[in-house]
């Protein structure tokens, strides 16, 4: 499995990097893919390309804000591959997000 996945909170320190960090800790113990990008204090950073996003199974938003060039995944969005959530929920149980990642 493919996750690509893109992670922003408020003040775009902490919980932006620890849940980038909690989904690609699962993603390893897993097997899977993953390519996450942050929309941090320090700006973009690990920008997915849009290959990356056309050949990801699921996209994973794990924002508590408005993030940059969000319509690149209206049509991941269409064909119900996105999960969105908030990066807290993500960083206390990311399993639980990659766990519904394979149900898509």
């Amino acid at each position: 499995m493919k996750i690509v996945a893109v992670t922003a909170c408020p003040t775009g320190i902490a919980h932006t990097y620890m849940s980038q960090e909690a989904i690609e800790r699962e993603c390893k113990k897993r097997g899977y893919q993953v390519k996450v990008e942050t929309q941090g204090s320090m700006g973009i950073e690990n920008e997915l390309t849009q290959s990356d996003i056309e050949e990801a199974d699921v996209v994973i938003l794990a924002v508590g804000i408005g993030i940059d060039g969000e319509e690149r995944f209206d049509e991941k969005r269409d064909n119900g591959k996105v999960i969105e959530a908030n990066p807290s929920l993500v960083i206390k149980d990311p399993s639980k997000f990659i766990d519904e990642a394979e149900k898509l």
